[in-house]
């Protein structure tokens, strides 16, 4: 019994940092999957990076083609967009 209770204040703080660390990040991390999986054309988005432009292509891969202004297109690692500013409708053609 003496054993037992020398593990409940382990017990406890690991169920406090599983509570206030690790089950956010876990929940943060899902949010930004399920963000960058739903990107289309047409979405703005914000770069880690900093650069702000709309999608023009989603290839197959891990990437998609960003243009940052006219005629300026990157290609930009999926992972790396930090936030979707405005969800549009995916452009024609």
């Amino acid at each position: 019994m003496e054993a037992f209770a020398q593990f409940v204040p382990l017990i406890l703080i690991f169920a406090i940092m599983w509570f206030l660390l690790i089950r956010p990040q876990q929940k943060k991390l899902k949010e930004h999957q399920a963000m960058v999986a739903a990107l289309r054309r047409g979405d703005q988005v914000v770069t880690q990076g900093g650069l702000i432009g709309k999608v023009t292509k989603v290839k197959e891969a891990e990437e998609v083609e960003v243009e940052i202004a006219d005629g300026v297109r990157v290609r930009v690692v999926k992972q790396t967009i930090a936030q979707v500013l405005s969800k549009t409708e995916p452009a024609e053609g």
